[in-house]
């Protein structure tokens, strides 16, 4: 217990006692001499009172910092402790899940309805520096997770946010109108009148389930023991995440894939614009930049987030400025907040014309949702490989993927990879 809370309890005892002898009319000298003692050890705690409260606060800044991250850091700490070996013995042998693994596992199917194991998101990063010392396994977390998506994701450095539903479709609100301000035109004249304050609805729908198998022979199961946890892991983590960042910017919207942005760029809303003179030069992406700050945005050009395809890299690396040693990829780097490339978010070059894709959070708000149902739920097919003894596991994960205000996007399209013709 803290010493000023201490004595602030002894004090209110003393006001106790002191309010008991002063409704004596007929003290007697031993209940005022006593009124004396109680008066002067009062008088002193007020002054130990003080003292013990400049030590304390002097205490709650140095610990400040840690009891602001201390939850966050218990529930780091309990999906380290998370082991996918344990799910991939007990859906091959049966074995009873213990310690944190059972407990994260009893939260999640109290949360909703799975035919599996669920796996919470956290469980799939790659860990690193995960050792196997006397048999057990021992993962050490090197990094927080940011909003649940993989840190090597695309989309997570392009400023999307993950986010966790439990069930249901989810909307969120986007104000489009255009609300303004007027000033009264004379003494007696009105302001401007009410406008309506219009919003529209960004859905998110469970109507996208994304999978993958994973075929775990019997060898396995039984040689690798703790290195199975990393293995399952690192496959899980690069199938799904190729998966989740091809389907943000290139879902069809068709045969079960979400619509991504840069193939829904216009029922998203999303400006598209096409480089001019076809060059790949930075001025393209100054313009671009420009139309953010003007629609309030970005407030400056390091705001904006820009996603190039490696030919876009190569065709700007080459194109000197004329006189210097300067070129438009260290024009774009120097100006943009993060320049990030990917041959897997944009789509392969149409002939000679690549595109695009920049992007700015605007108030906090992300350019990109990314919604996930729940944990990734996980099922044994026991008959696929029951004759080698092997295990044979699907992973599924009910995904989605919306655009909140269109104006936090720009693509850029039909940039030429070739020189022009004089």
């Amino acid at each position: 217990m803290l010493e000023s809370v201490k004595i602030a309890r002894r004090q209110s005892e003393i006001r106790q006692s002191l309010a008991e002898l002063a409704g004596n009319d007929s003290a007697t000298e031993d209940e005022v001499r006593k009124m004396d003692d109680l008066d002067r050890e009062y008088r002193s705690n007020e002054t130990r009172y003080r003292a013990a409260l400049i030590a304390e606060d002097t205490e709650r800044r140095d610990a400040g910092s840690e009891l602001e991250t201390r939850s966050e850091q218990e529930w780091a700490d309990l999906m380290a402790g998370f082991e996918l070996r344990q799910v991939a013995l007990a859906l091959d042998e049966g074995r009873q899940l213990d310690g944190q693994t059972a407990e994260i596992v009893t939260e999640l199917r109290s949360a909703g309805g799975f035919r599996g194991i669920p796996v919470p998101w956290q469980a799939l990063e790659v860990r690193a520096g995960e050792t196997v010392a006397a048999g057990t396994p021992n993962p050490t977390q090197t990094r927080p997770i940011i909003d649940r998506l993989f840190p090597d994701s695309v989309a997570a450095r392009m400023g999307a946010q993950m986010i966790s539903i439990d069930q249901g479709a989810v909307e969120w609100p986007v104000t489009t109108s255009a609300v303004t301000a007027g000033w009264a035109d004379g003494e007696t004249t009105n302001v401007a009148g009410p406008t309506t304050y219009a919003t529209t609805d960004r859905a998110m729908s469970p109507d996208h389930n994304l999978g993958i198998q994973m075929r775990i022979t019997r060898k396995t199961l039984k040689q690798s023991g703790a290195a199975l946890e990393q293995a399952v892991r690192r496959d899980m983590n690069g199938a799904m995440g190729a998966a989740m960042d091809q389907a943000a910017f290139l879902g069809t919207g068709a045969n079960g894939q979400p619509l991504g942005v840069v193939t829904g760029a216009a029922t998203y809303g999303i400006n598209s614009t096409a480089f001019s003179g076809g060059r790949s030069a930075f001025g393209n992406f100054r313009a671009a930049m420009v139309r953010f700050m003007t629609g309030n945005a970005a407030s400056s050009p390091a705001d904006v987030r820009a996603l190039v395809r490696p030919e876009t890299w190569d065709q700007m690396d080459n194109n000197y400025i004329t006189g210097t040693a300067i070129t438009e990829w260290d024009r774009l780097v120097a100006k943009a907040g993060a320049v990030h490339m990917s041959s897997n978010a944009l789509a392969d070059p149409d002939g000679d014309l690549v595109k695009s894709l920049l992007t700015t959070s605007a108030g906090g708000v992300a350019p990109i949702f990314i919604g996930a149902w729940g944990a990734v739920d996980m099922i044994r097919d026991p008959y696929s490989d029951a004759q080698s003894g092997g295990l044979r596991i699907t992973a599924l994960a009910t995904m989605d993927v919306t655009v909140a205000r269109p104006a936090q996007l720009e693509l850029l399209t039909d940039m030429l990879l070739v020189e022009e013709a004089a």
